[in-house]
């Protein structure tokens, strides 16, 4: 898939830190509860981390107690692209950012969160860069 921000391998791996670039270009994962916005409560704008797109934002973050930050909508729905995983022998549906193809996370339906979407976007922190409201003014 072509996508506005096309970089080759060799870029990225120059743009990013190891840990960065296992999660946004080979999917990974990180550990639960060690992200730096797992618990984070800063009214602001979460950005993709491998190209700046904006994601999400701080007032559809919620405390989900799963380990990763937890949001129940995209800022816009054209910002993230959802794609069937069946990565580990069940299926799943992985959130990519739209603008540069990096693996965010996951979105999970129907866990009973009060949410008004009913759906959890589980976001590895290592994926995002949160901009501060005081810093977007």
């Amino acid at each position: 898939m072509a996508y506005e921000v096309d970089r080759t391998d060799e870029q990225w791996r120059a743009e990013l830190t190891p840990e960065e670039y296992r999660v946004l270009r080979e999917a990974g994962t990180e550990r639960p509860f060690t992200g730096e916005y797992n618990d984070t409560e800063t009214t602001g704008v979460y950005q993709c981390r491998g190209c700046g797109a904006e994601l999400f934002r701080s007032d559809t973050k919620f405390a989900s107690h799963c380990g990763w930050p937890s949001f129940y909508d995209p800022a816009q729905s054209e910002a993230v692209e959802l794609l069937t995983d069946h990565s580990l022998g069940m299926a799943r549906t992985e959130v990519r950012c739209a603008r540069c193809g990096s693996h965010l996370g996951h979105v999970f339906e129907g866990e009973g969160y009060p949410t008004p979407t009913d759906q959890r976007y589980c976001i590895n922190s290592v994926s995002l860069k949160l901009v501060p409201r005081e810093s977007t003014d």
